[in-house]
């Protein structure tokens, strides 16, 4: 279980980055605090459900539907985790 509220958030882009690349076979080089999910990477509607699964799994918490649907950059991500608490 990745412990979220332990992480920085330089420690938690990484986390991000290496999972996105993983999930979605994206270039870990190219992606930014900027890069959105949606334009920039081609992730589609059901690909960012498949994300919030992937989270919830490995931190055991989980993205309200009103968060989860401001989400637009891997930045957004990264502050959504930050904001959430274990339930």
């Amino acid at each position: 279980m990745v412990v979220v509220s332990e992480m920085s958030k330089d420690e938690l882009f990484v986390w991000v980055v290496d999972l996105l690349s993983e999930m979605f076979e994206l270039e870990k080089s190219t992606l930014t605090l900027e890069s959105n999910l949606y334009a920039d990477l081609d992730i589609d509607s059901i690909d960012a459900v498949d994300l919030a699964v992937r989270l919830k799994q490995m931190t055991g918490l989980r993205l309200q539907p009103e968060v989860f649907k401001q989400i637009r950059t891997i930045g957004d991500v990264i502050e959504a985790l930050t904001g959430l608490k274990p339930e």
